[in-house]
C-alpha cells in the first residue's frame, strides 16, 4: 500500500482555488461535486495544520527574542 505525501502548502491553495473555480463554471457535474469536495475539505485541514505549525513556530522564536 503507498501512501500519498501531503501537498504543500502552495499546492494546496492552488487546488482549493481550481475547485473554486469549477463550482463556479457552467460545467459542473454534481456527481463530481462530492469526491471534489471531499479532497477539498482534506487540503483545507492540511493549510490549516501547516498554519498552525507555523504559529507555534513563531511564538516560540519570540519567546527567544
Amino acid at each position: 500500500m503507498t501512501t500519498k505525501k501531503k501537498p504543500s502548502y502552495s499546492e494546496a491553495i492552488a487546488e482549493i482555488e481550481e475547485f473554486l473555480g469549477y463550482m463556479e463554471s457552467d460545467n459542473m457535474d454534481i456527481d463530481e461535486v462530492s469526491e471534489k469536495l471531499k479532497k477539498v475539505s482534506f487540503l483545507i485541514d492540511v493549510c490549516y495544520d501547516k498554519l498552525l505549525k507555523m504559529e507555534e513556530e513563531i511564538v516560540k522564536l519570540k519567546k527567544k527574542i
